[in-house]
Formats: structure tokens, sequence, C-alpha cells
């Protein structure tokens, strides 16, 4: 995807639509599949302006365009708090929006986890360096393996946990099972927030990228840089 920023200003609404419809100008979505993975209301961004600009790209070339909030562990969103996310109204969702549907994660039931890949004792010395040493089952919403393309759209930021927050960790542990989860948070711990906060890369931001590689399926990131409120 193309990257374009100001230092002195933010991206107008003109700006923002040309990158995304350039983005998807050299990518093939004819008739694809496509899971949208969008933060819940804890994430400061425009979520309601990029749901607007990629449904009006995508909605008339692909098969699906299906947005599921990336959770974690935090509780599921009603109807009308997605619908606020997104900045619609309940009439606008099915008559200006119907081929959008919208889903919860939910992290701790096992009936919508499937095993993704495991991490074996070494795999997780190596990444931890060699401050655990348990092997890990990497399980993700079994959703995901209906699709062809995962879309992934959220803000940027300096994060306790992975360094910075952003791409792959809308996967990994947004919307993951409990035990990738509960590793990832344990190590992040064990390193220390003042080892991590505000770091490029992390051994954390290693196990979420390695997890996202036992995903089969096409993963793309409109990863946005906001300042403010929105």
């Amino acid at each position: 995807m193309l990257g374009l920023g100001f230092t002195d200003r933010s991206l107008t609404e003109a700006e923002v639509q040309k990158l995304v419809a350039d983005s998807f100008a050299s990518k093939n979505m004819d008739g694809k599949k496509v899971l949208c993975i969008i933060p819940d209301h804890t994430r400061t961004a425009p979520i309601d302006l990029m749901f607007r600009l990629v449904y009006a790209e995508l909605a008339e070339r692909v098969e699906w365009l299906d947005f599921i909030v990336a959770l974690g562990t935090h509780p599921p969103m009603s109807d009308a708090a997605i619908n606020h996310r997104v900045g619609i109204t309940h009439n606008e969702r099915s008559s200006l929006y119907p081929k959008a549907r919208f889903f919860n994660h939910h992290w701790q039931d096992p009936e919508q986890l499937q095993v993704a890949g495991t991490f074996s004792s070494k795999d997780v010395s190596e990444l931890s360096g060699g401050l655990l040493s348990e092997p890990v089952s990497v399980t993700v919403n079994k959703m995901v393996y209906e699709y062809d393309t995962l879309l992934i759209i959220g803000p940027t930021f300096p994060h306790e946990v992975v360094g910075f927050s952003g791409g792959n960790k809308y996967i990994f542990p947004g919307i993951a099972g409990q035990e990738i989860i509960d590793m990832f948070h344990w190590l992040g711990a064990l390193i220390t927030n003042p080892m991590i906060i505000g770091h490029k890369y992390t051994p954390v931001r290693a196990v979420v990228d390695r997890a996202a590689a036992f995903l089969p399926m096409e993963r793309l990131c409109m990863s946005l840089v906001v300042k403010g409120t929105d």
C-alpha cells in the first residue's frame, strides 16, 4: 500500500480518498471475499471516514465486504456502538451500506476459534530471548479462513506491550484466542514497559508477526498515523 503524510498538517479527506483509490488500483480485488479488521472504541482514529472510503472503493468489486472488530479481550460491542464506530445510523446500515456485515470477536469461545499453528518450545525460547519456553497453540477467529483477503484498518501508536500497535497486532491478539494472548502479554510484562514502549521492533512484535505468518490468505494494511482526537 502507498504512503503519504505531512509534518505540519493532516491529510484532507480528498487526499485520503485518492490514497485509498490508488492503493486498490493495482490490486485485483474483483470477486474476492474481504474481511476488514477494525479497532473498537478504545482506539482513536477516523474509522468512520475509512469505512466510507473503503466501502465506496470495494463494495461493487468484491463478493463479500465484512467487518470484524478486533476486540482482543475487550467486551463485545452492541450494534449501536458499532454503527457509531463506523459513523453510520441504523437505517444507513441497510440503505446506504447493504453489503457490509459486522461481527464481534469472542476470544474465549472455542466454537469461534481455529488453530492456525503451534509455537514449539524452541520457537518460544527463540522469540522470547529465553524468557519463556512453554509451547503455545496459536488460535485465531476461524472466520478468517472463509476470506481471500484480510484488510487491517487502524491506527499505529506507541504501545506498552508491543512497542508500537498496528499491523498484524489487529489479528494477534485482536482476533486471537486466549493462549497466544496470555503468552503475548506475559512476555511484554517480563521485558517491562520501559524496554518495550516506543520501540519499533520488539520480541513481542516478533511473536505477533510469526503468528500472522501462519495465515495463508492475503493480508493488507491501512495503517493510520493520527494526532489529536481524530
